[in-house]
């Protein structure tokens, strides 16, 4: 077998082209055309050292990655030239067959790596979906529905509609008004004398009368009857009545 595989492996390897040291040991076998296993990887070791010659000019941390597996493929031959199989411990890996397992993953990334890249060559950058599409089950029980449930529940969806107004009626949206809301605030701080932005906000309160109550408070703080502070970002705004507020004073402001 020696003296055929001597005759089979008549090349040079020129490493410049190969991506690492599983690419070369990959070509070694293929070349050879032998399979991935363990009696392969025993017979292409002399083939692999006599390669790594020719990574002189590597720099160190190049060179380290074909020396691992160059270490790897001297154990393996020297474990297949033993008379019996060596004995491992328990949980000790077996080099060979990691070495295998990696080598036919990696042999199989290439082969698609490749594939990819003749698509891409021809501008055919579209995949298929090949997976079927999910099947979605249905979720609608209509086992105990009946005719007479079905009439109640449209009698009941068209009183609803008969409630709304039609498209062409146009509803005003509700008027809010600083003055309003100063007055809200003043009733608040006659009571409190203490209270908080956020308590001042109606539960739901929409961004029209945040804004307009926010521009009520800047108005008194302006006239400083309050006195409004913020200790963080982001965090509520606590707001005091100053001491020179009349109880009974009214607010002359520029606009409603």
């Amino acid at each position: 077998m020696e003296n055929l595989l001597g005759r089979q492996l008549h090349y040079t390897v020129r490493t410049s082209v190969y991506e690492g040291p599983l690419d070369l040991l990959l070509d070694l076998i293929e070349r050879a055309e032998l399979d991935i296993t363990t009696v392969s990887l025993a017979a292409v070791t002399d083939q692999y050292l006599a390669s790594i010659k020719d990574l002189e000019k590597l720099v160190a941390d190049e060179i380290s990655a074909f020396l691992v597996i160059a270490a790897k493929l001297l154990q393996i031959k020297s474990e297949a030239l033993l008379p019996r199989p060596p004995v491992r411990a328990p949980g000790e890996e077996d080099i060979a067959h990691s070495l295998v397992d990696q080598l036919k993953l990696y042999k199989r990334f290439k082969e698609i790596g490749g594939w990819l890249n003749e698509r891409q060559q021809t501008n055919l950058r579209t995949f298929l979906r090949v997976a079927p599409p999910p099947k979605v089950e249905p979720k609608l029980d209509l086992s105990n529905i009946t005719l007479e449930r079905l009439v109640a529940a449209a009698q009941e969806a068209f009183a609803k509609e008969g409630n709304k107004q039609p498209l062409a009626v146009i509803i005003a949206a509700p008027r809010v008004t600083i003055r309003e809301k100063i007055e809200l605030i003043a009733r608040t701080m006659n009571v409190m004398g203490h209270s908080t932005f956020r308590a001042l906000l109606e539960q739901g309160a929409s961004r029209l009368e945040v804004v307009v109550t926010f521009l009520a408070m800047l108005e008194l703080v302006k006239r400083y009857r309050i006195q409004a502070r913020q200790e963080g970002l982001f965090s509520d705004i606590e707001i005091d009545r100053t001491e020179d507020w009349a109880e009974d004073e009214e607010i002359d402001i520029e606009f409603e």
